[in-house]
């Protein structure tokens, strides 16, 4: 199946260059043109292309902020960063988030490009979407790791402040936040290695826990402990493992 593609620039002579490569290519279907990024961002979200072609200097919203703003959901798509500008289109190529274009854009990099895209899954297109994501958070910080969650086919960019903690059953590894539950992408421990130095702990070999979520921590015994969060998911942790969480909060 062809690549439906859009592309997003908000020069007319740039995005008709694009368009008459494309054109060339028969693994792609342009389904529209976008010459700003709150359009964008509709488009994306009506039209679920599986390749955005995205510019990042555009007025009023750019492309950094377009890939600030997906959530992700029904269809992630590729995103191909397309620029003169090439610092953060360097920075996220060299983190493996995504391949970039710099402009004048040539048509052998341009097919290039799309035979990369062609090789993802959507599983890729997300967890490449979520590096980008960390990449341009303003500011950048330890809470700024962005985490892909999936829920039936549909596959969602999660902040880390906004997840309560991570619970595995088995090879399954579930993300909770306040109101729903996602599978997650990776495992355990690598999520574990993800989110050193940020406001998780493991509190079991089953469990990370987030601990600005942690409402309530209750003695249940002389070595293990009752915590509670915010959303009243309880965890039972090792004196030892509830002792690090109290100093935390306490701190």
């Amino acid at each position: 199946m062809p690549l439906r593609t859009l592309i997003v620039d908000d020069e007319p002579i740039a995005r008709k260059v694009l368009r008459e490569e494309l054109d060339s290519l028969h693994e792609v279907q342009i389904i529209g043109e976008a010459d700003n990024g709150a359009l964008a961002l509709e488009k994306i979200s009506a039209d679920h292309p599986d390749l955005v072609l995205l510019d990042l200097q555009m007025p009023e919203m750019n492309g950094l902020e377009v890939v600030r703003n997906l959530k992700g959901g029904a269809h992630m798509p590729v995103i191909v960063i397309v620029t003169a500008y090439d610092k953060y289109a360097l920075q996220a190529f060299e983190a493996g988030a995504v391949d970039y274009l710099l402009k004048p854009v040539s048509g052998e990099r341009l097919a290039q490009a799309v035979e990369r895209a062609k090789g993802l899954t959507e599983r890729d297109a997300a967890e490449r979407l979520a590096q980008l994501q960390e990449i341009t958070e303003k500011p950048a910080g330890p809470q700024a790791r962005r985490i892909v969650g999936r829920v039936g086919e549909e596959y969602f960019l999660l902040t880390a402040d906004e997840i309560f903690a991570f619970q595995a059953d088995g090879e399954i590894v579930w993300i909770i936040t306040a109101k729903k539950k996602y599978l997650a992408t990776q495992t355990l421990k690598v999520l574990d290695q993800r989110l050193k130095n940020t406001s998780f702990r493991r509190i079991h070999r089953n469990a990370l826990v987030n601990v600005d979520h942690v409402r309530k921590m209750s003695a249940i015994s002389s070595q293990r402990w009752l915590i509670t969060l915010s959303n009243d998911q309880e965890f039972v942790a090792s004196k030892r493992q509830a002792g690090n969480i109290r100093q935390l909060l306490n701190g």
